[in-house]
């Protein structure tokens, strides 16, 4: 086909240039009202896609502030309950002894070092602090009067108690856990944690998203941003502020309502923070009984998403009208118009293979937390065997002086069978030499095995399960605790021991476990003059039962009910692990360890295990 010439003269007529100049202009009208709904349909469902993909992230984000919040509130919220059941914190309420409550405040200094509690004290029923973690410091709450405190009179009523205000002296926000301490007579006090969040507040502030936590009434007590402090989500009423104010918890808060403006209830809101800059404001509730998270999250990514499908959608749609209008008008530009699609395309491909480089970046970035995540598993399980292999020396700290005892003896046998032996020589009378040889030789076998069970029974364990003989593990308990027995003048009966009965389990940490039960069953029995610890091996189709009984006094029900609470111990020296430990070992051999006791006939503590199979 012949291209006409440009530069020639316009040799058409009149009308038909008129119906030209019409159609064109009815081309551009159509292709732009075309292209105004294309941008406008592809912005709306690039700005609602990428809005989902914000709320997400968001409520990811959310349930992250949300973890890190209850971790530390279900960290402390345990803290009360124990010590309220404390044996040593309701003698020092009830005798109001001086030096109970000097130790008493030692013991919870520590404790709030141990526990990072802001402040731990104990208030006595008449109001007055009696004593605290924080006794040795200007600000101590030694002597004054929380009487007037809700959270106090509250937990004297119900039992227990949480009350978030201001300190009176520290002027510090805080959460307040209150628990009774049960007397005989009635209710003894009250113990306080003060649970203070500043490294939660500073951990959500690192992440760089502005959070917040509202009571029931709406009213902001933990935030990422310090100003927006007892302020309130929405507008309170005068009723409901004066009601705030006549409290006093609060300090001079003036409970002013937030600087967010909501839209549309789209949840998305504008703040203070970046005026210009839409919020996604994420709510989850129930991050703590009445409580309810907030989390604001930029919603400008959207807009930018949906501002570059909007400028990409007209640009690509004004090439395309472009291209058919230059068709319409001079198809000798069909050429130029491919290699222009042709660019878009690899422009196109060029996004999406930035995309996928983007998202191989993320997978790695996942990969690498997970990894870290089985590091720190397992350093948890290498502690946690730390700490049973530390139980275990101490205990055998505890065995050591009897071991030498049990051994000096055989060690004097053999020096005076020796002396024997060489006078019997110098006379000529072999016979009766040799006698004192076999003697010797008897009681260095005893030394060995002594020793042999010593060094088993110090050895740190392998963790595997495999089948052992009940005997083994009995005589060799029995051999570490002898000198016990015979130091508390306390006599063992062991009975119902089957030959060749076997329990799947690790004999050196299963020693462990029974060398503590008879351990802390001698203990018992130390001031009694009939003192006895009876041993009994019963076995049903599947299991086998050890049981450690005594005559002792007995288990208070206090401490029964939380026996194998970590760091719960009636001995004055005592960490409060061993038990804990012994329960956790016998869990997991798939067995459990159980106590009954009744006050004035002793306690029977059972070792229940998985019998193995011939």
């Amino acid at each position: 086909m012949t291209q006409p010439d440009p530069s020639a003269v316009d040799t058409r007529s009149a009308p038909e240039r008129s119906i030209s100049r019409q159609g064109l202009a009815l081309f551009a009208a159509i292709a732009v009202l075309i292209g105004a709904v294309l941008v406008l349909a592809v912005g709306s469902l690039a700005h609602d896609r990428a809005m989902t993909t914000l709320r997400a992230r968001a409520n990811a984000s959310a349930a992250l502030h949300a973890a890190v919040l209850r971790s530390e509130l279900d960290k402390q919220r345990a803290l009360p309950l124990v010590l309220a059941d404390d044996a040593d914190l309701g003698t020092a309420l009830a005798t109001r002894d001086p030096r109970r409550l000097e130790a008493l405040s030692r013991k919870l200094e520590q404790l709030g070092a141990q526990t990072r509690a802001a402040v731990i004290y104990v208030v006595a029923a008449d109001g007055f602090t009696a004593a605290a973690s924080n006794w040795r410091q200007p600000t101590s709450f030694l002597g004054s009067n929380y009487g007037f405190r809700p959270y106090f009179a509250q937990a004297l009523r119900s039992g227990y108690a949480e009350q978030f205000a201001l300190g009176t002296v520290s002027r510090k926000p805080g959460l307040y856990l209150a628990r009774r301490v049960e007397g005989p007579d009635g209710p003894l006090g009250v113990v306080v944690v003060k649970l203070e969040f500043d490294a939660v507040e500073a951990a959500w502030r690192a992440i760089g998203e502005p959070a917040f936590v509202v009571d029931d009434q709406g009213l902001v007590l933990i935030t990422s941003e310090p100003k927006w402090r007892f302020h309130t989500r929405a507008p309170l009423s005068p009723a409901a502020r004066q009601a705030l104010r006549t409290q006093g918890q609060f300090g001079e808060a003036t409970f002013d309502p937030l600087p967010l403006r909501s839209r549309r209830g789209d949840g998305v809101a504008r703040t203070d923070i970046a005026p210009a800059d839409r919020q996604i404001e994420t709510r989850l509730p129930d991050v703590a009984p009445g409580w309810t998270l907030h989390l604001l999250s930029p919603a400008a990514p959207a807009d930018q998403t949906a501002d570059a499908a909007r400028w990409i959608t007209a640009l690509v749609w004004t090439l395309l009208s472009a291209a058919l209008l230059w068709l319409w008008v001079r198809r000798r530009r069909v050429h130029l118009a491919a290699l222009r699609d042709r660019e878009t395309r690899l422009e196109l491909e060029r996004r999406v293979e930035a995309r996928t480089h983007e998202l191989t970046q993320a997978n790695r970035a996942l990969s690498h937390e997970v990894d870290e995540r089985q590091h720190a598993e397992t350093r948890l399980r290498s502690l946690q065997a730390d700490l049973v292999q530390a139980n275990k020396l101490a205990s055998l700290g505890q065995i050591a002086a009897g071991v030498a005892h049990e051994i000096n003896q055989p060690v004097a046998a053999i020096r005076a069978n020796a002396d024997n032996g060489l006078l019997l020589i110098a006379r000529g009378r072999a016979e009766a030499a040799g006698e004192n040889l076999t003697a010797i030789a008897s009681m260095t076998e005893r030394i060995g095995r002594i020793t042999d069970e010593l060094r088993a029974f110090s050895r740190k364990a392998d963790g595997r399960v495999e089948p052992t003989l009940v005997s083994e593990v009995i005589d060799g308990s029995v051999l570490l605790t002898a000198s016990r027995s015979r130091r508390q003048q306390a006599r063992l009966v062991r009975k119902g021991e089957t030959p060749g009965l076997a329990v799947l389990g690790e004999r050196v940490r299963l020693e462990q476990v029974l060398v503590n039960l008879l351990q802390n069953a001698f203990e018992a029995v130390e001031d009694r003059p009939d003192g006895a610890v009876t041993l009994t091996v019963s076995e049903t189709e599947d299991a086998v039962r050890i049981a450690v009984a005594d005559n002792g006094p007995g288990l208070a029900p206090e401490v029964e009910r939380a026996l194998f609470t970590p760091f719960l111990t009636t001995k004055p020296r005592g960490l409060g692990l061993g038990l804990v430990i012994a329960h956790d070992i016998a869990a997991g051999f798939g067995g459990e360890l159980t106590a009954a006791s009744a006050p004035g006939a002793g306690a029977t503590f059972t070792l229940t295990l998985r019998k193995a199979v011939p």
